[in-house]
């Protein structure tokens, strides 16, 4: 079960994450730390399906969470219009208690919800638990699916069957300071080559700044390198997964991302500790030419000193003009197998994850669609997002698609090895072949 409720270490693997103290943090992996040996039970398959009544929700809190709730009350109200008798009860739930929340959900049918919404890296181990209800069938004929970006697909799907839908998609590209940019007179770097080159510029120029701003617990900003390398985080063999962090080409990715840590960029005593808020906090600051920021990041740096002196571009891969591959993140909406209303849940479902309610959730919250016609359109409306699109269109990676996962995102054992290797305390091999070895034992322990 991956901890969403660890943006600041793992870097916002779902756009609307909230930062957590460092003892929430410790009660969630002491939490997961006890029912990791649990049974994992659901109640089974509810036998009925009844046609009216009362559909409990759980969706997470947002840091400003109005917007939302005001698209979600149109899309309830429109699903209570399409079904008479049936009534839909929302509860916005803490992102810091989810885990506690929803095992106890999985693990008790009468007091569970009959949906959830969850980060989309979750998706492998909620179906290991027996949580999610496969509607395969029910998303297959559903008109609006059929617009559905592949990679957000991807992320509902287990073993081909699918487990939810998406409700919205986020990724990183490059925030840059224009008038720094200008001062100096560089230009938004090509290749990766040229922005660790361009990041030093900035640094012996104005030492004040970071070149760039990184984090060694920064790791959906990290992994483009390596994917743009030609590395992967594990490869499938058969129902499981292997580590593939230590091949040669996850180490060229992994040892360019680590060069940009260094007094002539970022000091590692200062950026080691640091994830994706920080970096972005910093460069919304003033204190930084460039970050890898979000869409989901442009409030935050709109709201900072460097308004009116930023731009955004895809962050480049290692071929000029290419794009490198982003981690493709975000949020689904999930029926719960045990539900006694599946068909009103199921249609519930759709209402609150279809196009009119995804491009609504836009236009109030940032939070990119899922649907590429929906995405397009929003792109004409604000061309912020441009960049955005453009990476998405390029191709975007997503975690391995194993239980195992929950317990190596929980466990910190990417950053753990950014951080060994910037340090000093390992070098790349030691640190790749390290992290392979827990990887590997969390994808056998999953099964």
């Amino acid at each position: 079960m991956k901890l969403s409720a660890l943006p600041q270490a793992l870097g916002f693997a779902r756009a609307g994450g909230t930062p957590i103290t460092a003892t929430a943090a410790a009660l969630l992996l002491a939490a997961l730390t006890a029912t990791a040996c649990a049974p994992r039970t659901s109640g089974g398959t509810a036998t009925t399906d009844e046609k009216s009544g009362t559909l409990r929700v759980w969706l997470f809190q947002e840091v400003s969470n109005k917007p939302k709730e005001q698209v979600v009350a149109q899309a309830v109200a429109a699903f209570e219009k399409n079904h008479p008798g049936a009534k839909a009860e929302v509860e916005y739930i803490p992102v810091e208690t989810r885990a506690q929340r929803v095992k106890a959900a999985f693990n008790d049918p009468a007091s569970a919800p009959d949906l959830i919404e969850y980060g989309n890296t979750d998706t492998a181990g909620y179906v290991k638990d027996g949580g999610l209800a496969d509607i395969s069938a029910e998303f297959a004929a559903w008109d609006d699916a059929k617009d559905t970006d592949p990679t957000a697909k991807q992320s509902v799907t287990v073993a081909g069957k699918v487990y939810g839908a998406p409700l919205f998609v986020g990724v990183r590209a490059l925030y840059y300071r224009t008038d720094v940019f200008r001062e100096l007179g560089l230009t938004a770097p090509r290749t990766q080559a040229e922005l660790v080159t361009t990041a030093k510029k900035i640094r012996k120029a104005k030492p004040e700044l970071y070149g760039i701003a990184v984090g060694g617990a920064y790791t959906y900003g990290a992994m483009p390198f390596v994917w743009a390398a030609g590395g992967e985080l594990a490869t499938a063999h058969g129902d499981t997964y292997k580590a593939a962090v230590n091949s040669e080409a996850a180490r060229t990715g992994i040892t360019t991302y680590t060069s940009l840590f260094g007094d002539d960029n970022c000091p590692a005593a200062k950026c080691a500790q640091m994830g994706g808020n920080a970096t972005v906090t910093a460069f919304a600051a003033g204190k930084a030419g460039m970050a890898i920021g979000g869409d989901f990041s442009h409030a935050a740096v709109e709201a900072g000193a460097v308004k009116g002196k930023y731009a955004v571009a895809p962050l480049p891969g290692t071929a000029p003009g290419s794009i490198a591959p982003a981690f493709a993140g975000g949020n689904n909406i999930g029926v719960l197998k045990s539900t006694s209303h599946r068909t009103l849940a199921v249609d519930l479902l759709k209402s609150l994850t279809g196009k009119e309610t995804q491009g609504r959730l836009f236009d109030a919250m940032g939070f990119l669609p899922t649907y590429t016609d929906v995405r397009a359109a929003a792109a004409e409306r604000q061309p912020f997002v441009k960049p955005f699109i453009d990476t998405l269109g390029a191709g975007t990676r997503f975690v391995p698609a194993s239980p195992g996962w929950g317990g190596i995102d929980a466990s910190l054992v990417l950053p753990t090895m950014f951080q060994e290797i910037v340090s000093g305390r390992k070098d790349v091999k030691a640190a790749t072949d390290d992290a392979a070895k827990k990887m590997d034992a969390a994808f056998a322990a999953a099964g």
